[in-house]
């Protein structure tokens, strides 16, 4: 019912996606610290980008609340270019609080873009839908954020080349 409810809304249309920044200097991870999704997105992006770690729970009763509040807290202060909202996989429960309103609400009006990476391919939640960009695991997130920077550089360098040749 909720999901319906807020397709009908319009919290699912493509045409208010945004792209995510080819350079972000500043990528936001709100996830939990105990978790592998830190580990892999750390692994990943650090030396990369700067990495602001916003803790949050990501299962159990004020998970929703928490992850909202630190979207909201991340677009109040600008604190990132580009916000990574998730977690590892696990059950259709432990995943639950990403489909809690609060958070699709939190990735709505965020004026920050949002990658959701909740959970495995198999699994979608109401963030996803939500996300500009939903990305099937942490992993997968990181590697998206590396392949659009690396992309623009190998661009640059093919630029550069060409004016070289020129």
């Amino acid at each position: 019912q909720l999901k319906n409810r807020l397709a009908a809304e319009g919290l699912f249309e493509d045409a208010r996606k945004r792209p995510i920044p080819k350079l972000p200097e500043r990528v936001g991870l709100i996830t939990s610290t105990a978790g592998s999704a830190i580990h892999d997105l750390l692994i990943r992006l650090r030396g990369r980008f700067h990495l602001v770690i916003l803790p949050v729970k990501v299962q159990g009763d004020s998970a929703a609340q928490e992850i909202a509040e630190a979207i909201r807290f991340a677009n109040a202060h600008r604190v990132a270019d580009v916000l990574v909202v998730g977690r590892g996989g696990g059950s259709l429960e432990d995943l639950w609080a990403f489909n809690e309103e609060a958070v699709a609400r939190a990735i709505f009006h965020s004026r920050i873009p949002v990658i959701s990476a909740v959970g495995h391919e198999d699994h979608w939640t109401i963030a996803d839908y939500v996300a500009d960009v939903r990305a099937s695991t942490p992993t997968h997130a990181a590697q998206l954020l590396a392949q659009e920077q690396q992309a623009f550089v190998d661009q640059i360098h093919e630029l550069v080349e060409g004016l070289a040749d020129g």
